[in-house]
């Protein structure tokens, strides 16, 4: 059973950072594209990043490019998200998802269940 559970966010004050990780299972998880996505209160589901199996390339929403970091840890089947110079709109849900496709930014096939990231002072 595909699994992927999503922790460390939390409340965070403006400018602050977080370390989101993805601990994942029931698959061969070198094999995947990775993504992170989140949800604010009352918008749709967006796209963040991006990372290739190996870990050797990435790339980002506009809107959180140069503060967000994603990468992997594939000996420990684990993804993550650095957040830096958070601001109160990077408030949501954010949830990881595994995906065959590098370029399709909307594209997953199994998601987990995701950790709410508050930014506020």
């Amino acid at each position: 059973e595909v699994q992927l559970v999503e922790s460390g966010g939390g409340l965070v004050q403006p400018g602050g950072s977080l370390r989101l990780s993805c601990a994942a299972s029931g698959f061969t998880f070198s094999a995947y594209v990775m993504k992170w996505f989140r949800q604010a209160p009352g918008k749709g589901l967006e796209w963040v990043s991006t990372i290739n199996g190996r870990g050797s390339r990435s790339y980002y929403a506009d809107s959180v490019k140069g503060r967000f970091t994603i990468s992997r840890d594939n000996a420990k089947n684990t993804l993550y998200l650095q957040l830096n110079s958070l601001k109160p709109e990077d408030t949501a849900v954010y949830f990881c998802a595994r995906s065959e496709l590098y370029y399709a930014e909307s594209d997953y096939d199994a998601n987990g269940q995701g950790t709410q990231v508050t930014v506020s002072s």
